[in-house]
């Protein structure tokens, strides 16, 4: 692991950077360091592994494309294993089909190569925002059954008789906009915009859905909760 300057503020999310491109890599940790984040790297999977057990990391900017286990393998092992760090995928290749398996195997975004560094910045906080806990409300929301188990939206916690169940960033601002909303029919865009990603594509948004209906449904393939209304978008239906 390359370690960074250190930290500008005791609070600064600390970013881990995978890339197997020295050049880039190196880049990337000065410029996200002078953002004010904490950076250290990895130019593999391998060494993404070590960090990842040795430090509690607030986010992984992962490259996709490299020698050995890529990106998408990391991701999905990392998911797998019950790690929710959120993850900013960066590839070179950009097509709707590559967005949405890299949402398939875990990522929280995905940004395509070549990139506009202020771009990337905006979206690691644009992620971190959604992953942080949500300010109290005024008017606190009941906590939402979705049969043996309650969604609370002004904690972004899922708990069921087996304790709390993990969500990551994603999953959590997905759950939390339809609880807020139950009943009501959330379009693709509606949805988008309440995850952070307005120009995420339909297909995006489907496979946040599907990752979502694993955790809160006892069958994803019969969903009980959180339904599709054919052209319109989703809607979350709670109950015992």
């Amino acid at each position: 692991m390359e370690e960074a300057q250190p930290p500008k503020a005791g609070d600064a999310a600390h970013l881990l950077v995978v890339d197997d491109d020295a050049r880039l890599r190196g880049l990337l940790q000065r410029f996200l360091a002078e953002q004010g984040f904490r950076v250290s790297t990895a130019p593999d999977a391998a060494a993404a592994r070590a960090s990842l057990a040795a430090v509690a990391f607030d986010l992984v900017v992962l490259d996709v494309m490299m020698p050995g286990e890529s990106g998408l393998e990391l991701a999905e092992s990392l998911r797998r294993g019950g790690k929710e760090v959120p993850i900013l995928m960066l590839t070179a290749r950009g097509a709707p089909d590559d967005r949405v398996a890299g949402f398939e195997h875990g990522a929280d975004d995905y940004l395509p190569k070549p990139f506009d560094p202020r771009e990337l910045a905006l979206r690691i906080r644009t992620i971190l925002r959604r992953a942080a806990p949500p300010a109290p409300s005024p008017l606190p929301q009941a906590p939402v059954q979705l049969g043996a188990r309650w969604f609370d939206a002004e904690r972004s916690e899922l708990r069921g008789p087996e304790g709390t169940v993990r969500l990551t960033g994603g999953e959590a601002a997905l759950l939390t906009a339809l609880a807020r909303r139950p009943g009501d029919v959330l379009s693709r865009e509606e949805i988008a915009a309440a995850l952070g990603m307005p120009e995420a594509g339909e297909r995006a948004i489907d496979v946040q859905v599907t990752r979502l209906r694993r955790k809160i449904e006892p069958d994803p393939r019969e969903p009980r909760f959180l339904h599709t209304v054919r052209h319109r978008g989703y809607v979350l239906r709670p109950g015992s």
